[in-house]
């Protein structure tokens, strides 16, 4: 069953790219953690992790004082997912956390709830920044932008 609707649907409307800008502004308030999520038509690898390994260097992700950014990746026609942790955050998390919330999305996005899936997932990581990375208000800075990047 594809995770992505075949019809002639937008993506994600502006209301739901608000939305979406707003829960990454949430998840950020507590942490000091960056998510960022990067949406594109077809992947350059038959691996999205890969692929979003790939997009988080280019974006220099990895820059990051504590090396706690995640990045959330859709590539919408070839149907794929990935989230992507630093190591900072990854080692505190491991592969099931991201394979679980991978799983999670995947579940709203068969029924088109692409804004919802994506929001929860936001949600989700901004829990384990938290948990891990809490927010300083003496250091904490938002050290990479909140909006959504549209590739090819």
């Amino acid at each position: 069953m594809p995770f992505f609707s075949s019809s002639k649907r937008t993506f994600l409307d502006s209301h739901e790219s608000a939305d979406i800008i707003a829960a990454i502004k949430q998840a950020e308030r507590r942490t000091s953690g960056e998510i960022r999520v990067y949406i594109e038509s077809k992947c350059r690898y038959v691996s999205a992790i890969d692929r979003a390994s790939e997009i988080f260097d280019v974006l220099k992700m990895e820059r990051t004082d504590n090396h706690n950014a995640v990045l959330i990746y859709l590539a919408v026609k070839d149907r794929q997912v990935a989230i992507f942790g630093d190591h900072g955050i990854h080692q505190k998390t491991g592969d099931a956390f991201w394979e679980k919330e991978v799983a999670h999305m995947l579940e709203h996005f068969k029924q088109e709830h692409y804004a919802t899936g994506l929001c929860k997932a936001i949600n989700d990581v901004g829990e384990a920044l938290h948990y891990h990375f809490p927010y300083d208000n003496e250091t904490d800075k938002n050290e990479l932008p909140d909006d959504i990047i549209f590739g090819k």
